[in-house]
């Protein structure tokens, strides 16, 4: 599996380099972004794939000093449950 940053979003492939997933985000001004969607081919799902895509973008935020917020369902249920992401929540 690999994760590639393409344009406002998080792309996941599997090892055929078909595309299973993404996660994409909506800038909202320079220092904030928008988790707006989370999705997993559903053959894919229970794999922990999705949580890697939202690590993803926390992983970007904390790299290009960025907040975020997480309006996707999944997203925010991530942020929920992980206090170690409360460091790029934009409160």
């Amino acid at each position: 599996m690999e994760i590639k940053e393409e344009k406002n979003r998080f792309a996941l492939y599997n090892d055929e380099g078909a595309e299973i997933g993404e996660m994409t985000w909506s800038n909202a001004g320079d220092e904030l972004i928008i988790i707006d969607h989370t999705y997993v081919d559903p053959a894919y799902r229970g794999q922990s794939y999705a949580e890697k895509l939202v690590k993803a973008g926390v992983e970007k935020a904390r790299r290009d000093n960025l907040k975020i917020i997480p309006l996707c369902p999944f997203a925010k249920k991530e942020f929920n449950e992980k206090a170690e992401y409360g460091d790029v929540l934009r409160k």
